[in-house]
């Protein structure tokens, strides 16, 4: 059956309510699918200890801020609150279908150019378009050795407390989920472990006592001054890394080639002795961890902060070019390069806060859609013939930035050339 509404937005976490905030702000009207029963994705199953890494103030969606009373870097808790009252106070829930399940998308026409066809809870709707926003942190990567470990095991993404674990634990992955979860067992006085395969750079969440986007001389710098001198101040902070026992030289200090992990605490739970260093995982057998280093330890629990798979499992896989696993993409990341009038919201992390970046990335959407209505299509066709493909998720903002700022200037471009050709037709017309 056809839907009143002409898009559709698959996922009501914070991507997909940026989305529907942007397209009711334009009167575009779009039914949401959500298939669990409430607002905010994996912020309703992130462990207890989670706290944004980025200040409040630069981390809300635009024209919502977060309450002035809350601390600088608000809990997983506020967090909740702060969605669910994002959600409330733009009446988004009205356009949300709950407890629905997106089964199948399939293009119409030539790759999507006449729309998709969306089968929900197994009944079929058409749309004009489909914003996808169902998230890349849910499909759990573990990695082969994980099936040999008989102890508790368990990836960052089922972990919620130490009540799951027991015993002697070791934590596998030191991005910012795994040094969190090794402070976490670490400060309830369990004897934790963690791998570190290779160096990496670990910066606070504060500098000179505030949050880095706010120091004001640093924001005046252009971004390479910038990253030196976060550089500097981020060596002065942690120090040498011969203070910290076991842990390995970072392959380089520059931010932008190795992104750093932000966390110190970590450095010291290490200097107390309540987290010990290990190097790679050579294999497992049983309990007992064998290390590239020759040494082995028994362990109770393993945390796998491994990361995640990237998964659209509502899309024939084919239909996309993929590449280490992700589907390749412009336009700032939320056009697929083989496909029309299919937007992703939300499938990227450039490097600082998200949901601000969710709302820039709708608003171009909204940009795209109007311009289709307005009789420009194969937009997306055109933005691949033109710009690189980009297949990374983690990529640095700057470098972001730059590609939404030309997809924009662009976006003009073919405005402007449209309107000339129409301009010209009804003259000689």
């Amino acid at each position: 059956m056809t839907s009143q509404a002409r898009y559709c937005v698959i996922g009501a976490g914070a991507a997909g309510l940026a989305a529907l905030r942007t397209l009711q702000e334009l009167g575009i009207d779009a039914d949401c699918f959500e298939k669990s029963g409430q607002v905010g994705g994996h912020w309703h199953h992130d462990y207890d200890a989670l706290h944004l890494i980025t200040p409040k103030k630069s981390s809300g969606f635009d024209g919502f801020p977060m309450p002035e009373s809350w601390p600088v870097y608000p809990s997983r808790d506020q967090v909740r609150h702060y969605i669910d009252s994002y959600a409330d106070h733009f009446g988004l829930r009205a356009q949300i279908h709950f407890n629905s399940t997106v089964e199948r998308i399939v293009p119409l026409g030539k790759a999507g150019s006449e729309g998709w066809q969306v089968t929900v809870n197994g009944q079929t709707r058409h749309y004009q378009g489909v914003l996808v926003a169902n998230g890349h942190l849910w499909d759990c990567a573990f990695p082969a050795e994980a099936s040999h470990f008989s102890g508790i095991s368990l990836h960052s993404g089922q972990y919620r407390n130490t009540d799951q674990l027991q015993g002697k634990v070791l934590v596998v992955g030191c991005g910012n989920s795994g040094c969190d979860l090794a402070v976490d067992a670490a400060q309830h006085r369990l004897t934790t472990d963690i791998v570190i395969r290779r160096g990496q750079v670990f910066q606070p969440k504060a500098l000179l006592g505030m949050p880095r986007a706010e120091i004001p001389f640093l924001n005046q710098l252009p971004p390479e001054m910038q990253n030196a001198v976060t550089q500097v101040l981020t060596m002065i902070s942690v120090g040498r890394w011969e203070n910290y026992p076991g842990m390995p030289q970072p392959e380089s200090w520059d931010l932008e080639q190795q992104p750093p992990v932000v966390n110190t605490l970590l450095m010291y739970w290490i200097q107390h002795g309540r987290i010990g260093v290990r190097p790679a995982i050579d294999h497992i057998d049983g309990k007992t961890v064998h290390f590239s280093d020759g040494s082995a330890t028994e362990y109770d629990s393993i945390l796998w902060a491994t990361g995640f798979h990237t998964r659209l499992p509502f899309l024939d896989a084919t239909l996309l070019d993929w590449q280490d696993g992700v589907p390749l993409r412009t336009a700032a990341m939320t056009l697929p390069t083989t496909l029309e009038n299919l937007y992703f919201v939300g499938l990227s992390a450039p490097r600082g806060p998200q949901w601000p970046t969710y709302c820039q990335q709708t608003r171009l959407i909204a940009r795209m859609i109007q311009l289709r209505e307005q009789g420009i299509p194969n937009i997306a066709s055109l933005l691949a013939a033109q710009q690189p493909h980009e297949a990374r998720i983690d990529i640095v903002r700057r470098l972001w930035q730059a590609n939404l700022d030309e997809t924009w200037r662009t976006l003009d471009l073919l405005e402007t050339m449209h309107s000339s050709l129409l301009h010209n037709a009804s003259l000689t017309a």
